[in-house]
């Protein structure tokens, strides 16, 4: 029970930051390609994600895994860190290379984790996807704005 709650809310700290750092003036003013989803798909499908990446979370908690545990945590940090690098200071392509470390992360999960718990593996499977979709996403800003790339 306790480490549910540790868990949910160590997550809730890293979700926060897309609070925190969200798209402003600046990101609505970018050139973004067409298949760029509408903005309230960002918070539904990050939610479901949280969601998950939290239950992933708990169960290599309760079950001792701690090389999935240290992975987890350095995802989550390193997931935290897009929207600062993003919105926050406006580097493009520092949040390229951070969601490429994050993709690396989220591999190594699924890999380590798969033999300790393939529930936990799985419900990273939905974020990998979404990571992808983000990254070129931020490819192509990058691209479509090359007089704003810092």
């Amino acid at each position: 029970m306790l480490s549910g709650i540790i868990i949910t809310l160590i997550v809730v700290v890293a979700a926060a930051t897309g609070s925190i750092f969200k798209p402003g003036e600046w990101y609505f003013s970018l050139n973004k390609p067409s298949w760029t989803p509408p903005n309230w798909v960002f918070p539904v499908v990050w939610t479901l994600l949280y969601c998950m990446i939290a239950y992933a979370g708990w169960l290599v908690w309760e079950l001792g895994a701690h090389f999935s545990i240290v992975l987890w945590g350095l995802q989550l940090i390193t997931n935290g860190m897009w929207s600062y690098i993003f919105f926050g200071i406006k580097k493009m392509r520092a949040a390229l290379i951070n969601i490429a470390l994050l993709i690396i992360l989220v591999v190594a999960f699924v890999f380590v984790t798969y033999s300790v718990s393939q529930l936990a593996a799985i419900l990273f499977l939905p974020y990998l996807c979404w990571l992808g979709v983000a990254m070129l996403l931020n490819l192509r800003v990058i691209q479509l704005n090359p007089a704003e790339v810092k």
